[in-house]
Protein backbone atom coordinates (compact mmCIF):
# COMPACT_ATOMS: atom_id res chain seq x y z
CA UNK A 1 0.00 0.00 0.00
CA UNK A 2 2.92 2.86 0.79
CA UNK A 3 4.50 1.61 -2.30
CA UNK A 4 1.18 2.12 -4.27
CA UNK A 5 0.25 5.99 -2.33
CA UNK A 6 4.11 7.11 -3.60
CA UNK A 7 3.88 6.28 -6.49
CA UNK A 8 0.72 8.48 -6.96
CA UNK A 9 2.16 11.22 -5.28
CA UNK A 10 5.05 11.00 -7.58
CA UNK A 11 2.30 11.12 -10.31
CA UNK A 12 0.43 14.03 -8.96
CA UNK A 13 3.70 16.02 -8.24
CA UNK A 14 4.77 15.28 -11.99
CA UNK A 15 1.57 16.34 -13.59
CA UNK A 16 1.15 19.25 -11.52
CA UNK A 17 -1.04 20.79 -13.71
CA UNK A 18 -3.57 18.39 -14.90
CA UNK A 19 -3.89 17.57 -11.09
CA UNK A 20 -4.49 20.83 -10.13
CA UNK A 21 -6.98 21.65 -13.13
CA UNK A 22 -8.74 18.46 -11.55
CA UNK A 23 -9.25 19.38 -7.91
CA UNK A 24 -9.73 22.47 -8.73
CA UNK A 25 -12.86 21.47 -10.79
CA UNK A 26 -13.76 19.05 -8.26
CA UNK A 27 -13.94 22.22 -5.34
CA UNK A 28 -15.40 24.74 -7.37
CA UNK A 29 -18.66 21.29 -7.79
CA UNK A 30 -18.27 20.56 -4.04
CA UNK A 31 -18.32 24.36 -3.28
CA UNK A 32 -22.00 25.08 -5.38
CA UNK A 33 -23.22 21.61 -4.55
CA UNK A 34 -22.56 22.17 -0.75
CA UNK A 35 -24.01 25.22 -0.69
CA UNK A 36 -27.39 24.00 -1.90
CA UNK A 37 -27.37 21.51 0.66
CA UNK A 38 -26.42 24.49 3.57
CA UNK A 39 -29.60 26.04 1.70
CA UNK A 40 -31.53 23.78 2.67
CA UNK A 41 -30.76 23.26 6.06
CA UNK A 42 -30.85 26.54 7.06
CA UNK A 43 -34.55 26.71 5.08
CA UNK A 44 -35.61 23.88 7.28
CA UNK A 45 -34.71 25.46 10.68
CA UNK A 46 -36.53 28.38 9.02
CA UNK A 47 -39.54 26.17 8.20
CA UNK A 48 -39.44 23.76 11.46
CA UNK A 49 -39.71 27.29 13.78
CA UNK A 50 -42.22 28.94 12.05
CA UNK A 51 -44.29 25.63 12.63
CA UNK A 52 -43.54 25.46 15.99
CA UNK A 53 -45.56 28.88 16.28
CA UNK A 54 -48.26 27.62 14.07
CA UNK A 55 -51.80 29.03 14.98
CA UNK A 56 -54.85 28.57 12.79
CA UNK A 57 -57.15 31.69 13.43
CA UNK A 58 -61.18 30.97 13.59
CA UNK A 59 -62.93 34.05 12.63
CA UNK A 60 -66.73 33.95 13.88
CA UNK A 61 -69.79 35.62 11.80
CA UNK A 62 -70.96 39.16 13.06
CA UNK A 63 -72.53 38.64 16.43
CA UNK A 64 -72.63 35.11 17.84
CA UNK A 65 -75.07 34.62 20.05
CA UNK A 66 -72.99 33.84 23.78
CA UNK A 67 -74.77 30.55 24.01
CA UNK A 68 -73.09 29.29 20.73
CA UNK A 69 -69.65 30.33 21.69
CA UNK A 70 -68.79 27.66 24.24
CA UNK A 71 -70.12 24.95 22.05
CA UNK A 72 -67.93 26.06 19.20
CA UNK A 73 -64.93 26.32 21.15
CA UNK A 74 -65.85 22.49 22.38
CA UNK A 75 -66.27 21.43 18.51
CA UNK A 76 -62.95 22.56 18.35
CA UNK A 77 -61.36 20.89 21.32
CA UNK A 78 -62.63 17.82 20.82
CA UNK A 79 -60.92 17.76 17.32
CA UNK A 80 -57.92 15.71 16.40
CA UNK A 81 -54.66 18.15 16.48
CA UNK A 82 -56.06 20.48 18.53
CA UNK A 83 -53.75 21.53 21.68
CA UNK A 84 -55.44 24.90 22.66
CA UNK A 85 -57.91 26.93 22.36
CA UNK A 86 -58.46 30.77 23.22
CA UNK A 87 -60.93 32.79 22.51
CA UNK A 88 -60.69 36.60 21.45
CA UNK A 89 -63.29 39.08 21.28
CA UNK A 90 -63.43 41.74 18.89
CA UNK A 91 -62.67 44.18 21.90
CA UNK A 92 -59.52 42.46 22.57
CA UNK A 93 -58.18 42.35 19.00
CA UNK A 94 -59.02 46.23 18.87
CA UNK A 95 -56.88 46.55 21.52
CA UNK A 96 -54.00 44.82 20.02
CA UNK A 97 -54.57 46.41 16.66
CA UNK A 98 -54.14 49.52 18.81
CA UNK A 99 -50.99 48.44 20.18
CA UNK A 100 -49.72 47.00 17.39
CA UNK A 101 -50.75 50.95 15.52
CA UNK A 102 -49.20 53.00 18.84
CA UNK A 103 -47.83 55.63 15.62
CA UNK A 104 -50.74 55.84 13.53
CA UNK A 105 -53.29 55.20 15.99
CA UNK A 106 -55.21 58.41 14.91
CA UNK A 107 -56.27 55.96 11.79
CA UNK A 108 -58.59 54.19 14.05
CA UNK A 109 -59.85 57.06 16.67
CA UNK A 110 -62.73 58.08 14.43
CA UNK A 111 -64.14 54.07 13.60
CA UNK A 112 -68.21 54.58 14.83
CA UNK A 113 -67.73 50.65 15.23
CA UNK A 114 -65.82 47.78 15.77
CA UNK A 115 -64.82 46.08 12.30
CA UNK A 116 -62.70 43.39 13.85
CA UNK A 117 -64.79 39.84 14.14
CA UNK A 118 -64.83 37.43 17.39
CA UNK A 119 -62.42 35.03 16.73
CA UNK A 120 -60.55 31.62 18.55
CA UNK A 121 -56.77 30.85 18.51
CA UNK A 122 -56.09 27.17 17.79
CA UNK A 123 -52.73 25.97 18.74
CA UNK A 124 -51.32 22.58 16.77
CA UNK A 125 -49.91 19.70 18.57
CA UNK A 126 -46.49 19.15 16.97
CA UNK A 127 -47.42 16.35 15.02
CA UNK A 128 -50.08 18.35 13.21
CA UNK A 129 -47.69 20.82 11.95
CA UNK A 130 -48.12 19.96 8.50
CA UNK A 131 -49.36 21.57 5.75
CA UNK A 132 -51.82 18.85 4.65
CA UNK A 133 -52.49 18.36 8.27
CA UNK A 134 -53.23 22.21 8.81
CA UNK A 135 -55.37 22.51 5.62
CA UNK A 136 -57.26 19.52 6.66
CA UNK A 137 -58.19 21.05 9.88
CA UNK A 138 -58.75 24.20 8.62
CA UNK A 139 -61.74 22.64 6.34
CA UNK A 140 -63.24 20.81 8.77
CA UNK A 141 -63.43 24.13 11.37
CA UNK A 142 -64.55 25.81 7.97
CA UNK A 143 -67.40 23.46 8.50
CA UNK A 144 -68.65 24.52 12.14
CA UNK A 145 -71.37 26.65 11.90
CA UNK A 146 -71.41 30.34 12.64
CA UNK A 147 -67.46 30.07 11.56
CA UNK A 148 -66.95 33.25 8.78
CA UNK A 149 -63.52 32.27 7.76
CA UNK A 150 -60.50 30.24 8.56
CA UNK A 151 -56.94 31.66 8.37
CA UNK A 152 -53.34 29.88 9.18
CA UNK A 153 -50.70 31.74 6.58
CA UNK A 154 -52.05 29.44 3.68
CA UNK A 155 -50.99 31.89 0.72
CA UNK A 156 -47.19 32.35 2.97
CA UNK A 157 -46.62 28.88 3.48
CA UNK A 158 -47.79 27.26 -0.01
CA UNK A 159 -45.60 30.41 -1.83
CA UNK A 160 -42.74 29.44 0.52
CA UNK A 161 -42.99 25.39 0.14
CA UNK A 162 -43.56 25.99 -3.52
CA UNK A 163 -40.20 27.98 -3.50
CA UNK A 164 -38.07 25.58 -1.53
CA UNK A 165 -38.83 22.55 -3.49
CA UNK A 166 -38.39 24.66 -6.85
CA UNK A 167 -34.32 25.35 -4.80
CA UNK A 168 -34.09 21.71 -4.22
CA UNK A 169 -35.27 20.47 -7.46
CA UNK A 170 -32.64 22.89 -9.06
CA UNK A 171 -29.98 21.84 -6.36
CA UNK A 172 -30.69 18.09 -7.61
CA UNK A 173 -30.29 18.76 -11.08
CA UNK A 174 -27.17 21.19 -10.49
CA UNK A 175 -25.47 18.37 -8.38
CA UNK A 176 -26.16 15.85 -11.21
CA UNK A 177 -24.55 18.00 -13.48
CA UNK A 178 -21.64 19.09 -11.98
CA UNK A 179 -21.17 15.58 -11.18
CA UNK A 180 -21.11 14.08 -14.14
CA UNK A 181 -18.98 16.93 -15.27
CA UNK A 182 -16.57 16.18 -12.79
CA UNK A 183 -16.16 12.67 -13.70
CA UNK A 184 -15.11 13.57 -17.04
CA UNK A 185 -12.48 15.64 -16.24
CA UNK A 186 -11.40 13.25 -13.60
CA UNK A 187 -11.62 10.67 -16.69
CA UNK A 188 -9.76 13.01 -19.04
CA UNK A 189 -6.58 13.85 -16.75
CA UNK A 190 -5.90 10.00 -15.18
CA UNK A 191 -6.10 9.44 -19.01
CA UNK A 192 -3.75 11.37 -19.71
CA UNK A 193 -1.59 10.64 -17.33
CA UNK A 194 -1.70 7.05 -18.29
CA UNK A 195 -0.78 7.83 -21.95
CA UNK A 196 2.13 9.39 -20.68
CA UNK A 197 3.02 6.20 -18.67
CA UNK A 198 1.85 3.97 -21.11
CA UNK A 199 5.61 2.20 -22.04
CA UNK A 200 5.79 2.08 -17.92
CA UNK A 201 2.37 0.25 -17.95
CA UNK A 202 2.95 -2.23 -21.27
CA UNK A 203 6.09 -3.34 -19.55
CA UNK A 204 4.60 -4.29 -16.21
CA UNK A 205 2.35 -5.97 -18.41
CA UNK A 206 4.24 -7.43 -19.88
CA UNK A 207 6.87 -8.55 -17.09
CA UNK A 208 3.36 -10.44 -15.92
CA UNK A 209 1.77 -7.58 -13.73
CA UNK A 210 -2.01 -7.51 -13.00
CA UNK A 211 -4.32 -5.08 -13.44
CA UNK A 212 -4.82 -4.85 -9.92
CA UNK A 213 -1.47 -4.33 -9.45
CA UNK A 214 -1.58 -1.74 -11.86
CA UNK A 215 -4.93 0.48 -11.22
CA UNK A 216 -3.85 0.96 -7.66
CA UNK A 217 -1.81 3.75 -7.72
CA UNK A 218 -4.35 5.42 -10.13
CA UNK A 219 -7.22 4.79 -7.91
CA UNK A 220 -5.11 6.69 -5.23
CA UNK A 221 -4.59 9.13 -7.64
CA UNK A 222 -8.46 9.84 -7.63
CA UNK A 223 -9.03 9.35 -4.15
CA UNK A 224 -6.58 11.98 -3.19
CA UNK A 225 -7.63 14.64 -6.05
CA UNK A 226 -11.46 13.90 -4.69
CA UNK A 227 -10.59 14.57 -0.86
CA UNK A 228 -8.41 17.57 -2.13
CA UNK A 229 -10.80 19.23 -4.12
CA UNK A 230 -13.30 18.25 -1.12
CA UNK A 231 -11.63 19.73 1.48
CA UNK A 232 -10.86 23.29 -0.63
CA UNK A 233 -14.47 23.36 -1.62
CA UNK A 234 -15.95 22.69 1.97
CA UNK A 235 -13.20 25.48 3.07
CA UNK A 236 -14.13 27.66 0.51
CA UNK A 237 -18.04 27.32 1.59
CA UNK A 238 -17.02 28.07 5.42
CA UNK A 239 -15.06 31.34 4.34
CA UNK A 240 -18.36 32.43 2.71
CA UNK A 241 -20.53 30.83 5.13
CA UNK A 242 -18.82 32.94 7.97
CA UNK A 243 -18.33 36.02 5.70
CA UNK A 244 -22.37 36.14 5.35
CA UNK A 245 -23.60 34.83 8.42
CA UNK A 246 -21.03 37.43 10.02
CA UNK A 247 -22.80 40.78 8.17
CA UNK A 248 -26.50 39.68 8.56
CA UNK A 249 -28.52 41.87 11.39
CA UNK A 250 -28.72 39.62 14.09
CA UNK A 251 -31.82 41.06 15.37
CA UNK A 252 -32.92 39.07 11.94
CA UNK A 253 -32.88 35.82 13.84
CA UNK A 254 -31.98 36.31 17.44
CA UNK A 255 -34.69 34.58 19.28
CA UNK A 256 -36.25 32.89 16.10
CA UNK A 257 -33.41 30.53 14.53
CA UNK A 258 -29.62 30.73 14.24
CA UNK A 259 -28.01 30.35 10.70
CA UNK A 260 -25.80 27.17 11.29
CA UNK A 261 -23.18 25.60 8.96
CA UNK A 262 -23.32 21.64 7.87
CA UNK A 263 -22.97 18.83 10.79
CA UNK A 264 -19.88 16.74 10.72
CA UNK A 265 -21.64 13.95 9.35
CA UNK A 266 -22.78 16.58 6.36
CA UNK A 267 -18.96 17.27 6.39
CA UNK A 268 -17.34 14.11 6.18
CA UNK A 269 -20.36 12.66 3.85
CA UNK A 270 -19.83 14.76 1.19
CA UNK A 271 -16.06 14.50 0.96
CA UNK A 272 -16.30 11.16 1.29
CA UNK A 273 -19.02 11.59 -2.21
CA UNK A 274 -15.79 14.11 -3.29
CA UNK A 275 -13.48 10.75 -2.98
CA UNK A 276 -15.77 8.93 -4.69
CA UNK A 277 -16.49 11.29 -7.90
CA UNK A 278 -12.11 11.33 -7.91
CA UNK A 279 -12.40 7.30 -8.03
CA UNK A 280 -15.48 6.70 -10.23
CA UNK A 281 -13.57 9.37 -13.02
CA UNK A 282 -10.28 7.08 -12.58
CA UNK A 283 -12.06 3.68 -12.98
CA UNK A 284 -13.93 4.66 -16.18
CA UNK A 285 -10.75 5.83 -17.68
CA UNK A 286 -8.66 3.08 -16.56
CA UNK A 287 -11.26 0.44 -17.96
CA UNK A 288 -11.24 2.02 -21.17
CA UNK A 289 -7.51 1.76 -21.30
CA UNK A 290 -6.72 -1.55 -20.04
CA UNK A 291 -9.13 -2.85 -22.56
CA UNK A 292 -7.27 -1.61 -25.40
Amino acid sequence: MIIYCKRAIKDIVDHKFLNAVTIVTIAISILISSSFALFFINANVIVNSWKKGIRIMVYLKPNPPETKLEEIKSKIEGMKGVKNVRFISNKEALQRLKEQMKRQSSLLEDLQENPLPDAFEVQLTEDFQNQDKVEGLAARLESISHVDEVEYGQVWLGRFTNILNLFRLTGYAMGALFFVATVLIVANTIRLVIYSRREEVEIMRLVGATDGFIRAPFYIEGLIQGALGGIIGLGALFVLFMFISSNVDKGLTSGLFAIRFLSWKAFFGILICSMFVGWVGCFLSLKQFLKQ
